[in-house]
């Protein structure tokens, strides 16, 4: 274990590529060892400034905006090898990849593999695209699923795609649709699930989402595909991109999610394992925006993975 580099108060300017980007994520790129809840808390307390004033979390930033960084002793291991990356891990990205140019990546994440490395991970797709692709120095997640979701995650190469990608997203531009394996029957006639959503801190140190009246609107749109022997198949369209948001919105319902470790039933995920689904039930089925750089029209749908296929065919 090695002590990061980060021990004096630093100052970053902001540039032109850097224009819009949020203050969490232009602190993630810079400092891309810093575990995501140190970024958060600094930012929170208040010892992150922006032209020495302070600032929230999802305030972007312009070019000219100077940021104060107070020291972060990071702990980590020395920096990653790509030859430490097991050559299984490189090949399955690289056969992941359903798209690809000199401005982007679009990529069907497996299941259980994280969008970066953090957190007792040591990394994550983002890190092993990094490897792959070693001449793109600003390969940046333009947005990120949950570790055990599975499906369409976009990348960008430049600052600039990142910046424009962003903007379609707070414009509602983005088209995510979602498959999803419910337990129980689906409410009849029941689409729209408009229930705002709170994240809340343990006192073990974790944390869970759940509905409450002081949380974040969300609002998710679910059809019934298909019905399966003791749960049914959703095509779920997202308006926000909560944490947690379709899960915690079917656990509403009643209906959690098969495979869903930490809302759904222990019992019913057992049951479901012993067909082959060790995992959660959601795929990010579908990814549409307008490319930043051809202004075309971009639509992507992310094939099934077999242990999800083999399930909706087993209960069918």
């Amino acid at each position: 274990m090695t002590q990061q580099p980060y021990t004096q108060v630093q100052f970053l300017d902001v540039g032109e590529e850097d224009s819009g980007q949020r203050l969490d994520n232009f602190l993630m790129r810079h400092f891309r060892k810093a575990p995501k809840a140190l970024i958060y808390r600094i930012i929170r307390k208040g010892e992150v400034r922006v032209n020495k004033g302070r600032r929230k979390v999802s305030d972007h930033l312009q070019p000219g905006d100077v940021v104060r960084v107070p020291p972060l002793r990071i702990e980590q291991p020395e920096k990653l090898d790509n030859s430490e990356i097991p050559a299984d891990e490189l090949r399955q990205i690289e056969q992941s990849i359903l798209f690809e140019d000199n401005d982007l990546i679009v990529v069907n994440k497996p299941s259980g593999v994280a969008v970066h490395g953090g957190g007792g991970i040591r990394f994550g797709l983002i890190e092993v695209l990094r490897a792959l692709r070693p001449l793109a120095r600003r390969l940046e997640l333009v947005h990120r699923i949950d570790r055990d979701t599975s499906g369409c995650l976009l990348i960008a190469k430049k600052a600039s795609v990142l910046k424009a990608l962003h903007q379609q997203m707070r414009d509602d531009l983005f088209e995510k649709r979602y498959l999803a394996i419910v337990s129980g029957q689906w409410p009849k006639g029941l689409q729209k699930v408009d229930l705002p959503l709170k994240k809340e801190h343990l006192k073990d140190g974790g944390w869970h989402v759940k509905v409450a009246q002081d949380g974040k609107s969300a609002l998710s749109y679910f059809e019934l595909q298909q019905h399966l022997k003791g749960c049914d198949l959703m095509a779920v369209r997202l308006k926000t991109g909560r944490t947690h948001q379709i899960r915690v919105h079917a656990l509403a319902q009643g209906c959690p999610l098969v495979g869903d470790d930490r809302y759904g039933d222990r019992e019913v995920n057992k049951r479901y394992r012993k067909v082959g689904m060790k995992r959660l039930a959601l795929h990010a089925h579908i990814l549409g925006f307008i490319h930043p750089v051809t202004e075309q029209p971009m639509r992507f749908e992310a094939p099934l993975w077999s242990d999800f296929k083999r399930l909706i065919e087993e209960l069918s």
